[in-house]
């Protein structure tokens, strides 16, 4: 049986037997707060359980790094939807240690995509059309300075109101354990 298979049956079951009931929850979050993190798979059950949140608390927004790369991206609309439609009134971003966008080069991952069958052309065509991939693959070499760097974009964006506190944290894979980098509430 496939993967996709191994879902589809699950979730078949799940929802004969209604477990879905106990996740029932609104859209808005109980805590009033979106939170910008890894998709790390350690951080999957890890973060909720180190920053006592549950179903229903926040809004969270995942992907590669914790990272902002661009002010009007899809990261960054996600956090003002929370924000605007969702009720949230502060924001999270928290990093992690030993994360695989640390130290990231981005010439390695262009050669795995190549030999995937990813072809030259299509690298020249995306630098013709003004796309710098390694740019765009590039990392990061300090988990603290990467936080720091998305806290300052989602801050001193232009559509965020000025009253919404932008924390910085880096979390502990391995322990949960939590470091301020940056305290929104500070001026």
């Amino acid at each position: 049986m496939s993967l996709l298979q191994d879902i589809l049956s699950f979730n078949e079951e799940f929802v004969a037997e209604k477990k879905y009931e106990q996740y029932a929850t609104t859209k808005f979050p109980n805590k009033r707060m979106v939170i910008l993190t890894c998709m790390d798979t350690r951080l999957i059950e890890l973060l909720p359980k180190a920053i006592n949140v549950g179903n229903g608390d926040v809004k969270i927004v995942k992907n590669a790094g914790a990272l902002v790369t661009h002010p009007f991206g899809s990261i960054m609309r996600s956090i003002l939807v929370a924000v605007y439609q969702l009720q949230a009134d502060e924001v999270l971003v928290i990093g992690h240690r030993d994360c695989g966008m640390s130290g990231m080069k981005s010439e390695v991952m262009i050669d795995s995509m190549k030999s995937r069958g990813i072809s030259d052309n299509i690298f020249d065509t995306l630098n013709y059309s003004g796309v710098n991939v390694q740019e765009w693959l590039k990392g990061f070499e300090d988990v603290c300075d990467s936080v720091a760097h998305s806290v300052d974009i989602i801050k001193n964006h232009p559509l965020l109101p000025n009253n919404v506190p932008v924390h910085g944290l880096v979390i502990s894979p391995s322990t949960g354990k939590l470091d301020l980098v940056i305290d929104g509430y500070e001026k």
